[in-house]
């Protein structure tokens, strides 16, 4: 049975820490979900987005940090159990990009249907 004590849950949030700081640390990326992350969050914040408006962007956030994070999970398994060229693994992380690559699409659709009228409506005024 597992250890299901205050300690070994405190333990499980550090790993989880340290696994988000391996990802900015080492994916490119990250880096650029994270800069979009900041601008999303000051644009909703400088055009006064609704709670019904957050909650549409703070998912399509975590969409991506989310699918950003099992890719970079996939890759790294792929490599070291395998890290010679192989078509499966390849397949793999193609894979696992392209479910990147659609959150990162849904993300940008849902920015611009929650951000595209308040900023014309800002700009306009």
């Amino acid at each position: 049975m597992s250890d299901f004590s205050l300690r070994a849950r405190a333990q499980s949030f550090a790993d989880a820490g340290r696994g988000i700081a391996l990802l900015l640390a080492h994916e490119p990326n990250a880096l650029l979900h994270a800069i979009a992350t900041a601008a999303a969050i000051a644009l909703g914040l400088w055009l006064g987005l609704s709670a019904g408006e957050w909650c549409w962007i703070v998912l399509v956030i975590a969409l991506v940090w989310v699918a950003e994070g099992l890719n970079s999970a996939v890759e790294a398994l792929a490599d070291a159990v395998h890290p010679e060229r192989d078509a499966r693994v390849g397949m793999a992380k193609d894979l696992a990009a392209g479910a990147v690559l659609v959150a990162a699409i849904a993300s940008v659709v849902i920015g611009a249907l929650v951000f595209g009228p308040r900023l014309v409506a800002r700009l306009s005024a």
